[in-house]
């Protein structure tokens, strides 16, 4: 049974995530269509329990009207049917839909839903453009793509769960007061829209904190990974006093937002209490009085007053779930911010695989300036020959790696082109371009795997012998045979650290 509902929501689609759009409603749809027919049901289930909890209630208070009208002897032989079919419901009902609405919540919805969002969110950034992550601390890219995906699945579970509950419930307590006197109802309207103006006047102002802190978070936790990311060099300078005080900066401002939420939630909670208190207080004088003019029976007083402590009870989760909601809409906001940023460099439609024959490259006339004034490339030309070897000579900033980043279209030209085998590379998949450049970089860093994985990234159907034979010509065989990790990998099974941090220098540049 598990497994079959757990199977409902493919975690991975298949198709290329596209841009999401910018709109919140929106935003939150694109991640949301895989799943949206078991969002709708659960949704219409959850609407099921809230009407069948109020009817359980109305039961309950018709049972009191029948005791006090009814005879001890004639009493169950008169309502025998009644009680089997509500024990029916009871016992067999209730329980079997509520197991149904557990099964889609927790099998279904909880674990995939988000997955899809982090699954579609991960891949288009996979895709994004160097300049993308050269203006944002990796780890607060990080921690945007987890939150961002679990602030949507619970926007979105909240209003379709949380609120369809509390919609349903308070519509069938109107019509069940109604049925008893309209009278009833006067308090628990008057509830409502105290209560709906009270989250009109604190719920915007929580919300745009939210937002802050949000941002606030991310900032704190870019700050921190970057500080572990880089533990060598703030340990070779000793600066870990500092470290920690250019982190303190972000928590202090964090701890800013975190203050004012609190004040709000206060100011919120007491407003509430005082409310309930009061219909609470209204419904339970109101029906006694009316009882006392003969206007209603007991049963509906019962039915009032213990939907009216249902209610006092909900308000506070209620108010929690509106605070929660609101907190998630500014997260997911300030993740919308980083992730409808568009792609500075993409594929044209119907762009063409590269095919190269010879490896003849071409430079005409580019000009690149990083979109600044200050001249970096300006009208170059240069032609390499198939297996011509050339040294590009220059001080530091002159180019030699933007010349190198521009061939592999990391950046688009401003002007001018670059051709391979007389392909323009600017109507080539990027994938295509780059698979057939081999660039030793400048940074050693490696990928924190096994030594077999960072040897064959570039060809992953490579065998053990190809890996091994490629370390040997790398003159790094003898010390990968060596390697041990803290979990007992050894040799090509060996992990190598963050960014290959448990190897030397020149171990990381021979793998």
């Amino acid at each position: 049974m598990f497994n079959w509902f757990e199977s409902r929501l493919n975690p991975y689609p298949a198709e290329e995530p596209g841009p999401p759009p910018s709109g919140f409603v929106a935003f939150c749809w694109h991640y949301t269509k895989p799943a949206w027919r078991w969002l709708a049901f659960m949704s219409f289930v959850t609407a099921i329990i809230a009407a069948g909890e109020v009817y359980l209630f109305a039961f309950l208070g018709n049972i009191v009207d029948l005791l006090v009208a009814s005879n001890r002897q004639e009493f169950l032989d008169r309502e025998r049917n009644r009680f089997v079919w509500m024990g029916v419901v009871l016992l067999v009902g209730l329980p079997g839909i509520t197991l149904l609405h557990s099964l889609l919540i927790h099998q279904t919805l909880l674990g995939n839903y988000p997955m899809i969002a982090r699954w579609q969110m991960h891949r288009y950034l996979l895709k994004q453009s160097m300049d993308f992550f050269a203006n944002e601390f990796s780890g607060r890219v990080v921690t945007k793509v987890m939150q961002t995906s679990l602030a949507v699945r619970e926007s979105v579970m909240k209003l379709l769960d949380v609120f369809v509950y509390v919609g349903v419930f308070f519509i069938s307590v109107i019509i069940i007061m109604a049925a008893a006197d309209w009278r009833l109802m006067i308090p628990l309207l008057l509830w409502v829209c105290v209560y709906l103006s009270l989250i009109q006047i604190f719920v915007p102002r929580l919300k745009k904190i939210s937002r802050e802190q949000a941002n606030a978070r991310s900032t704190m936790t870019g700050r921190v990974a970057d500080s572990y990311t880089n533990i060598t060099t703030v340990k070779l300078f000793s600066h870990a006093g500092r470290e920690a005080a250019y982190a303190q900066d972000s928590m202090d401002s964090f701890l800013i937002t975190v203050h004012e939420q609190m004040r709000l939630t206060t100011q919120f909670q007491a407003s509430v209490y005082f409310i309930n208190a009061f219909v609470v207080f209204a419904i339970s004088g109101l029906g006694i009085w009316l009882w006392l003019h003969s206007a209603v029976s007991v049963g509906a007083i019962a039915i009032a007053i213990a939907l009216c402590l249902r209610i006092n009870g909900m308000s506070q989760w209620i108010m929690w779930e509106v605070h929660g909601l609101f907190e998630n809409i500014g997260v997911v906001h300030d993740g919308m911010s980083m992730m409808i940023k568009p792609r500075d460099v993409t594929d044209t439609p119907n762009s063409d695989q590269l095919a190269i024959r010879q490896g003849h490259v071409v430079f005409e006339e580019i000009d690149f300036h990083y979109g600044k004034s200050t001249r970096v490339i300006e009208k170059l030309s240069l032609t390499v020959q198939p297996g011509e070897k050339v040294g590009v000579v220059g001080r530091s900033g002159s180019g030699k790696t933007t010349l190198m980043n521009l061939l592999l279209r990391f950046y688009d030209l401003e002007s001018g082109r670059i051709q391979i085998d007389g392909q323009d590379i600017s109507r080539v998949t990027q994938d295509s371009l780059r698979s057939v450049i081999g660039v030793v970089t400048q940074d050693t860093s490696l990928l924190h795997r096994s030594i077999r994985e960072n040897i064959a990234y570039s060809s992953p159907e490579a065998t053990d012998t190809e890996v091994i034979e490629a370390a040997k010509n790398a003159n790094a065989w003898e010390f990968i045979q060596d390697l041990g990790d803290s979990n007992g990998r050894k040799g090509l099974d060996a992990h190598v650290g963050e960014r290959g941090v448990k190897l030397s220098g020149g171990q990381r540049q021979r793998i």
